[in-house]
Parts: C-alpha cells; structure tokens; sequence
C-alpha cells in the first residue's frame, strides 16, 4: 500500500458541522467491509450543518461512501491536518482504474490475447489485470450523433446540434447528452461540399 505519515487532530460532533463540502478531511480508509488499519482523504458529502443525528456522510477519493459519527468512541471518526496534533497513516492512490471499451476489426482471441500482452509489457505484469470482460459482436458501421433540445415544439423548426459524426455505435453508449438535450443518431453520411468551385 501506498501511504504517507500526516498529522492531524480528531474533529468533534460539533467541528464537524461547522465544515462544508470542500474542505478535506480524513476518515477510514475501509473499501466494500475491507478493514484498512489507515485514513483516507476524503470529503463531506454534504454540508456539516444539514448533517440530522450527528452522523455524517462522507466520500472518500477513491469513490467510498462512508457515515460517521465523530464523537463515538468505537469509530476512528473524522481527522483534519493539523501540525498540532498527532501522526496518522493515510492511504495515498498509487495509480488509476481505467474502464475500457476497445473495438477491434475483426477481432479474435489471438487479436485480444495480443493487446493484453503488449499493454502489460508496457506496464509491467502484475499490474495489467482484466477483472471483467465481456465480448460481443458489434457491426462495423458508422453512426452520426445529433443532440436536440427534450422540449422543442413541434410548430417551431427542430434545431440540433452536431455532437459528432462518423463515430462507431459502441462509443455512442458511453456518453452522455448535455443537460436538456438528448441524442439523435442516424447512420452515418458522407459530408457532400457541393460549393461551386471556379
């Protein structure tokens, strides 16, 4: 594990709700019931004074939703940096998880076998892993991504906005439609320019 020695000072009921969501703390570093014997930075999920019953909820860096009550003495409860007070162990990230998507023209197990080796030649053999992986079968054509407004009347002229074109269906599942908007997609055409030209 990747940690650091940082002092801080254990933070009452009362301190913590005087503290809002941007301000770092520190609480256990404890991942789905994985016991850490460390801290982890983390924040306030919400405001400390909209906290109700002295348990507060937090969220760590690495994504870990945690409640606390400070003043109970069973907890290891909520820490802030402080050169006064006293040492503790916190739980530094020692890298990044990526979740990806490949698409791979006629793709194989030999094709898929060759990329898993060559990414862990790139970052070494016990650091590559697969945790999941799931092959499925996608055509391979081109779509055109369009977003338009989720309340547009009907009299009035559609407007939209091109989000992209020539971009694979696959892709399309992992994004996202601005706020208020939704996607469109159509098979994918060919920009014509039919500007005269002399």
């Amino acid at each position: 594990m990747n940690t650091e020695k940082v002092t801080a000072r254990r933070l009452t009921a009362g301190e913590v709700s005087e503290l809002g969501v941007q301000d770092a703390i520190f609480v256990s570093a404890e991942m789905d019931g994985l016991p850490l014997d460390c801290y982890a930075p983390a924040f306030l999920s919400e405001p400390g004074k909209n906290s109700e019953g002295g348990s507060f909820a937090t969220r760590t860096v690495f994504g870990e939703e945690i409640h606390v009550l400070p003043d109970n003495a069973d907890e290891r409860g909520i820490w802030v940096a402080d050169k006064a007070g006293e040492e503790i162990e916190v739980l530094r990230s020692a890298g990044v998880v990526l979740n990806l998507a490949l698409f791979v023209p006629n793709g194989n197990r030999e094709a898929l076998e060759a990329l898993y080796s060559a990414a862990r030649d790139a970052f070494g053999a016990g650091i590559v892993q697969r945790w999941s992986e799931e092959v499925v079968e996608v055509p391979d054509v081109k779509v055109d991504l369009f977003e338009e407004p989720v309340r547009g009347r009907k009299s009035a002229s559609q407007n939209r906005d091109r989000r992209a074109l020539d971009i694979y269906p696959t892709r399309v599942r992992f994004l996202e439609p601005s706020e208020g908007w939704k996607f469109i997609v159509e098979p994918h055409k060919e920009v014509v320019d039919d500007t005269p030209t002399i």
